[in-house]
């Protein structure tokens, strides 16, 4: 089911199916969001739960039991149930199922609940604990944005902005073990807020920032000044993807709590870096805003 939440300034859809955001367009109709086309990644913004990236060999080790979970878990294909909606939101929510025991054993609740004013999308992920113990897990946002944005633009004509200055490495991605691998880093910012773009910079994969001050980025057009901004307050890390060396016409920014593994971890879930826990009868927030300039 296709939800369209709108006002004066803009309008969003949403596909209750992985409650992904499918469009996000101002009020002239231009679309941001990244409309799946296979040839490059037939997905545009999938909610990463309970896992976010792999774990090793798509395993994990909870409460002593392994546990098979496939690169950033279930929820990007389960249909949700809408709960509340009005012209300008709508909340989506999923509960924990037999089958979803089957590959993370935890009693949960998840909501995503996305709001339109003034044309700024905001989305607020709920975890609630309905179980009668502690849950672990992480949680990860996926949206693509298309880029170019601007008719005879280029990929390259784009920058990352943060929001404050930055002295910042990325932890590389090892492709031959599907892995971070945190003694291998890459210097990406020196006292600088600007990143530019290139093809070059996702040879490895996603571009993950573990430590960074920045709780905004901005997608911009470095001759126009025009892009669109990501707030992701309620996430501790913060990745960028495009698949390479395919040309593909979008950037993905992606706000983490968890990654994929790392070389240093064990498969002991609870020890996964960024794990949220939460304990029973207890729910969590987290924030994440996009914002048209």
């Amino acid at each position: 089911m296709l939800v369209t939440i709108f006002d004066s300034n803009g309008s969003a859809v949403i596909d209750s199916i992985g409650a992904q955001l499918i469009s996000y367009k101002d009020s002239t109709g231009k679309e941001y969001i990244w409309q799946r086309d296979p040839k490059f990644w037939n997905r545009c913004s999938p909610l990463l739960f309970p896992i976010v990236g792999n774990c090793r060999n798509n395993k994990t080790i909870i409460e002593g039991e392994t546990y098979h979970i496939e690169k950033h878990g279930f929820c990007r294909d389960v249909d949700f149930q809408v709960t509340r909606q009005s012209d300008t939101m709508v909340t989506f929510e999923i509960h924990d199922t037999e089958e979803t025991k089957a590959i993370y054993p935890y009693s949960f609740c998840l909501s995503l609940t996305y709001v339109i004013e003034n044309g700024m999308l905001s989305m607020e992920y709920c975890v609630a604990n309905t179980d009668d113990r502690t849950i672990y897990y992480c949680l990860g946002a996926h949206p693509g944005f298309n880029c170019p944005m601007e008719e005879g633009a280029s990929f390259t004509d784009y920058e990352l902005e943060f929001e404050e200055d930055e002295t910042a490495s990325s932890m590389v991605y090892d492709l031959e073990h599907l892995q971070f691998d945190p003694s291998h880093r890459v210097p990406r910012l020196d006292h600088s807020r600007r990143l530019p773009l290139t093809r070059e910079l996702f040879k490895d994969d996603a571009v993950y920032f573990d430590d960074l001050n920045s709780r905004k980025v901005s997608i911009i057009n470095k001759n126009t000044g025009h892009g669109i901004e990501v707030g992701f307050p309620g996430f501790e890390t913060v990745a960028f993807w495009t698949p390479y060396p395919a040309e593909a016409p979008f950037l993905c920014v992606e706000p983490w709590n968890g990654s994929g593994i790392y070389a240093t971890e064990d498969d002991e879930f609870v020890h996964k870096n960024h794990v949220q826990k939460l304990e029973t009868g207890k729910s969590k927030t987290y924030g994440l805003t996009m914002r048209i300039i």
